[in-house]
């Protein structure tokens, strides 16, 4: 590389010599398809150079490095999304630069969409883009909802915008790529499916991007719906991907992929009352974040893995507390974690008297909510972004209340094989109108829909989730209602143990074969003549 050291020193002379070598080689190893070092540069080199260089400060402008690029408008674009990321991550961005970075976004998509495009990236590069989108996306609607914080000059520059960071916009994008790839047809396609995995997305003689823009779209999909609020739709765009068919699994390989998947899946289910597919999704993850987080206590996605684990500690707390039957799908590990963190509190929702702890760890642990629709900027002392997140506390909070006197009736129930109903709303200081109402949302709490291994990440089928099993009758002697109790008692397989067991070995001795080489370098491609 020094033998670049003075061979540009016309350009930028303010540019320091190693990243004038950088964006040099950089350019070059792309315009070759040099997925190896095209890695390296990306998750080593610029990491290193913006701590050393630009910490705390944006790196140079495109118009600055472009003469040693040959001013390639591809190169430029892809220069200009890790700045813009950079720039997020070192400084509070201005709304000059949120627009820029957003039209730099639209160019870099119209081309990958309109584009025969040739060239290869790094998957891990092109999960980036996606996700780093979507957080710009968030940002700026936060950003734009605290009115109360704005100059006039901010909100009429607002008023210009027009449908910059617009929602409908995003989501076509993104709906966009996932029909341009056919990633639907290659997740449905047995063989195609095989050599996907097999290949990583990297193929000789076509480039990889669009079809991995398509797979981590589909993840982006649910993200969006889950930030705005609508669970079914979320877990509707997942599509060909459930998070408990890890055949169709890419994501596993990039644990940011990964962990957006089922923390945004676990918090749908766990919104949309399918309390054993939400502790499911957050025992898988849990359990991959403690298997891998170790090799990455060195990157800059470290924190952002603590935090979500903790976040998901919190939400599968809430998850045990409305459904204790949940459980039966945690592993002993990921158990003894949960009681460490949040045993008393568990305890305290179970019992009945804990709103103001699921207050806390909802708050806590769910996602930063959006609105889809823009402010009114003629309301300055508003803010809307409270106002979406207090709707969603409003609804998950109603759950809990609603199940406020469930605790006491379980208990109660649990001391007798059969009570009257009179008798039982007497203990319970309810009428008899009331008491019906609570029997009937213990009974349909006893059942949840469930995934039952076929379908979508929508489809499921009603299964048992309780501890008590009753029916209401009437006595043939005293002509009154009786309330008859048997414990639930599920039937334990052994067989169902020894799969469950050789499942998770199997899943140990492949993540003991892949982490001979944490994070290891996807396969090096042969250039083809060409550049993009």
């Amino acid at each position: 590389m020094n033998g670049y050291a003075g061979g540009y020193s016309g350009y930028g002379s303010d540019v320091p010599d190693m990243v004038k070598q950088f964006v040099v080689y950089f350019y070059r190893h792309i315009r070759e398809r040099n997925i190896r070092e095209i890695y390296s540069m990306y998750e080593v080199s610029f990491v290193k150079l913006s701590e050393r260089f630009y910490k705390g400060t944006t790196w140079p402008e495109v118009e600055v490095i472009a003469d040693l690029v040959e001013r390639d408008h591809v190169f430029c674009l892809l220069y200009k999304e890790m700045y813009y990321r950079h720039l997020y991550a070192s400084m509070q961005p201005t709304l000059d630069q949120r627009i820029a970075s957003w039209e730099n976004y639209c160019m870099l998509f119209s081309i990958i969409l309109n584009s025969q495009v040739n060239m290869q990236l790094p998957n891990g590069w092109l999960w980036d883009m996606v996700d780093e989108c979507i957080y710009q996306f968030q940002s700026f609607q936060q950003y734009r909802g605290r009115l109360s914080q704005k100059s006039a000059e901010e909100l009429t520059q607002l008023r210009q915008c027009g449908r910059v960071w617009d929602a409908a916009v995003l989501l076509n994008y993104l709906q966009a790529f996932v029909r341009i790839s056919d990633i639907s047809g290659v997740l449905g396609s047995p063989e195609a499916l095989e050599n996907f995995h097999e290949s990583e997305g990297y193929e000789e003689r076509r480039s990889n991007v669009p079809r991995m823009m398509g797979y981590f779209s589909l993840v982006g999909l649910l993200r969006v719906h889950t930030l705005i609020g609508d669970y079914h739709a979320a877990l509707k765009a997942l599509g060909p991907i459930h998070p408990f068919q890890k055949t169709k699994l890419y994501a596993c390989k990039i644990a940011g992929c990964n962990i957006t998947l089922y923390y945004h899946a676990g918090f749908c289910y766990l919104m949309m009352r399918r309390y054993l597919d939400a502790s499911r999704a957050f025992n898988t993850i849990l359990t991959y974040i403690n298997q891998v987080k170790q090799y990455h206590s060195r990157t800059p996605q470290y924190d952002q893995i603590l935090k979500k684990n903790e976040q998901m500690h919190a939400l599968l707390a809430m998850t045990l507390a409305l459904c204790p039957a949940a459980q039966k799908n945690l592993d002993e590990v990921i158990m003894n974690q949960l009681r460490d963190k949040y045993g008393e509190k568990v305890t305290k929702m179970v019992r009945g008297g804990g709103e103001g702890t699921y207050e806390e760890l909802f708050t806590y642990a769910c996602p930063k909510f959006i609105t889809a629709a823009p402010p009114a900027l003629d309301a300055p002392t508003a803010n809307t972004n409270q106002e979406v997140y207090r709707l969603q506390l409003r609804c998950f909070l109603g759950l809990v209340h609603e199940q406020h006197h469930l605790p006491a009736l379980k208990q109660l129930l649990s001391l007798y094989t059969s009570i009257s109903l009179s008798k039982l709303g007497s203990l319970l200081d309810l009428d008899e109108t009331a008491l019906r109402s609570q029997l009937m949302l213990l009974k349909a709490a006893s059942m949840c829909k469930t995934w039952s291994g076929e379908g979508g990440a929508l489809a499921g089928t009603l299964q048992p989730a309780g501890d008590i099993e009753f029916f209401v009758d009437v006595d043939t002697r005293s002509g009154q209602e009786v309330v008859h109790v048997a414990e639930a008692k599920p039937v334990q397989r052994q067989n169902d143990f020894l799969v469950h067991d050789i499942a998770r070995f199997d899943s140990i001795l492949k993540s003991l074969i892949a982490s001979e080489a944490p994070g290891s370098t996807p396969r090096a491609l042969a250039p083809p003549a060409g550049a993009y």
